[in-house]
């Protein structure tokens, strides 16, 4: 993969079209030139950086979140005039708050750059469990854009967790609305073996 040139300039030219392009609503029928990888990423806790260092304008990171998509195992920002790589650690996203609309019983969660979302079959839950055998959930955002929940949320949604048979097997999970999202077989979640 190429690397665009590392301009002021460069940088000024893809705000000046991300600010003007109308950015989520059109970001994923974009299909422009290009251009290589930029020396922007977001790190594992949210902080997006720039040539290494921080960029520290909520509005400007919530405007380069606008236009980024993903494309395989690449993360790129897109305007209707080009598009440049960056590098992202985890997922570009976390949820950083979340309600239970009590009508529907839907979760609903805030991104760290704004993002609304409403969990159902559009936007599931996942989970996983890291090396050091850590659990890790995430909620789609969009397109196959990414948040992990906060450490601080994670609490709060295992508070929600209930047991429930699929597919013959006894599992803990969580539901929204009428979707339930399996986290682990209950024998595995509450480790039955070792007491």
């Amino acid at each position: 993969m190429t690397t665009a040139p590392e301009t002021p300039q460069g940088l000024a030219r893809l705000l000046s079209a991300a600010r003007g392009a109308g950015a989520r609503e059109g970001v994923e029928r974009w299909n422009p030139p290009d251009c290589g990888d930029i020396d922007m990423r977001i790190a594992a806790d949210g902080v997006w950086f720039y040539q290494g260092t921080p960029i520290g304008r909520a509005a400007l990171v919530n405007l380069f979140a606008s236009i980024l998509r993903r494309e395989g195992e690449r993360y790129v920002l897109v305007t209707p005039f080009e598009k440049v790589g960056i590098k992202v650690d985890d997922v570009p996203f976390l949820a950083v708050e979340m309600a239970v609309d009590p009508a529907t019983g839907r979760l609903h969660f805030r991104t760290n750059v704004d993002d609304a979302v409403e969990v159902g079959e559009a936007c599931p839950l996942r989970f996983s469990v890291d090396a050091a055998g850590g659990f890790r959930p995430y909620v789609r955002v969009r397109g196959d854009l990414w948040a992990r929940l906060t450490r601080a949320l994670v609490g709060d949604l295992l508070a929600l967790a209930e047991e429930r048979t699929v597919d013959g097997a006894a599992v803990v999970g969580v539901a929204s609305g009428e979707a339930f999202f399996p986290i682990a077989r209950r024998a595995d979640f509450f480790d039955e073996g070792s007491a």
